[in-house]
């Protein structure tokens, strides 16, 4: 429901969120302050008063903030901040920027979350839609805010990508299409390093769904099939799965996915699909999913998968150095992105990994790199937790501090009939501005040698 025009709204965060929310807020009449903690730099100040906002910057003033109906709050600040923590004493109203921006749209919402996987889902399933003539737009983590589309665009559909920092504040929010991909750990210093605290944050995304919306989860993880049994959702549940079969949902089953459901049965060979690895099968069979729900043909949803090519830093192949694959997964910053980058190897790997170590348990991967890793990089300021946990796992290990080093041992290294994969496992923030940055420059330096190698050869 859209707040009236006397209603007031304090935004915390002057990020993406926060100026989408400040945009979309003063579009629609309301009185707005906007509050960082952080210097504002000035081109957003003057977008501020351009605006005719007011702000203040270096300090979150508990007493201005009390001033105004209601807060929003960027995602990256947590619950435990110490203003978060009074404006709650004090009785306010926290939501975030996804529940705000949801009161001024009617369009149809497919909700996306997961801890890997999210943005080749959005992404996919916004192309299938968009080759199929509909009127649809991605925002939130990906892109755009879901605030600033709103200001710009009026799309019939919105896929929204949403991190479970995301998701936390959201209150009404109500999505026609939710995916869960699956729930691993991450993020678990945001959330007293407990998992169910971090599970529930996701499960946010389906807690207000009613009968006639679709929920699609991937059947084969316990954290999210554990939350489907205990909650008496009346929403329709439908599964993904690649370990037995379903009758509404999609499966996978000796090299085809299987699509079965009330409005159709369909089976697509593997060869016939964009993305590889077991990791993608979930991913492809939820977008397929969606688009099934908004009842797009499925010569459509083909014809989008034939011509879908994924976002940069995801299992994405560089190019070849003298016959072998270098491959670019910076975007794997935790152990289960890990698993499944090499779970779709068919080749002995060289794995370049590290970084900062966000409470990882390797335990997961450990029959992967003793079956597969002949070659250890670690590129990072402290790569302990790596040593000490794969020392006696692989052939080689060393550590580098620099991804053009990285690049240039592991050329040294390998082997005919192997491949070099960056699948970090860690978050960037050590050696990297993040972890594209991290992709970026791994890819530039796997291309310069390549380039000097022909160069030689020729």
């Amino acid at each position: 429901m859209k707040a009236n025009k006397n209603h007031s709204v304090a935004i915390l965060g002057s990020g993406e969120s926060g100026m989408g929310a400040l945009r979309l807020a003063t579009k629609h009449g309301l009185k707005t302050f906007l509050s960082d903690s952080k210097t504002i730099p000035v081109q957003k100040q003057r977008l501020i008063e351009s605006l005719g906002a007011s702000f203040e910057e270096g300090a979150h003033t508990l007493d201005e903030l009390l001033k105004y109906d209601e807060i929003i709050k960027s995602p990256g600040i947590p619950e435990t901040a110490t203003v978060i923590v009074e404006l709650k004493k004090a009785g306010k109203a926290i939501i975030s920027e996804i529940e705000f921006a949801s009161r001024y749209t009617e369009a149809k919402i497919i909700g996306i979350t997961g801890s890997n996987g999210k943005t080749t889902t959005t992404l996919l399933t916004t192309h299938i839609l968009k080759e199929a003539g509909l009127n649809v737009a991605s925002a939130g983590n990906v892109g755009n805010s879901f605030s600033d589309l709103l200001v710009d665009e009026n799309p019939d559909v919105i896929v929204l990508e949403l991190s479970s920092f995301q998701l936390d504040g959201v209150i009404n929010f109500n999505p026609d299409i939710a995916v869960i991909l699956n729930i691993t750990p991450d993020h678990l210093d945001r959330y007293d390093h407990d998992m169910e605290l971090y599970a529930d944050a996701k499960w946010r995304l389906v807690q207000n769904m009613k009968k006639g919306a679709h929920f699609i989860f991937n059947a084969d993880d316990e954290m999210i099939t554990k939350r489907v049994d205990r909650n008496d959702l009346s929403c329709d549940k439908i599964q993904i799965t690649t370990r037995s079969k379903t009758s509404n949902g999609a499966y996978f089953l000796e090299g085809y996915l299987i699509f079965d459901c009330e409005k159709l049965i369909q089976i697509v060979p593997i060869e016939d699909l964009p993305l590889l690895g077991r990791h993608n099968q979930y991913n492809q069979m939820a977008a397929v999913l969606a688009a099934i729900q908004l009842e797009v043909p499925f010569s459509d949803i083909m014809k989008g998968l034939s011509t879908f090519q994924n976002a940069p830093h995801r299992m994405e192949l560089v190019g070849y150095i003298q016959d072998i694959p270098y491959i670019n997964d910076s975007k794997a910053t935790n152990v289960d992105a890990v698993y499944y980058a090499l779970d779709a190897m068919t080749k002995p790997v060289v794995w370049i990994a590290g970084g900062v170590n966000k409470g990882n348990d390797y335990e997961q991967i450990k029959t992967l790199v003793k079956n597969k890793v002949n070659t250890l990089i670690c590129l990072g300021t402290d790569n302990a937790h790596l040593v000490n946990e794969f020392k006696n796992d692989v052939t080689i290990l060393i550590e580098v501090k620099s991804a053009e080093e990285a690049v240039t041992r592991a050329n040294e290294l390998v082997q005919p009939g192997e491949v070099v994969l960056l699948s970090p496992a860690c978050a960037s923030f050590d050696l990297f501005n993040n972890y594209e940055h991290r992709g970026d420059l791994f890819r530039e330096e796997v291309l310069k040698l390549k380039k000097i190698k022909e160069v030689v050869k020729a």
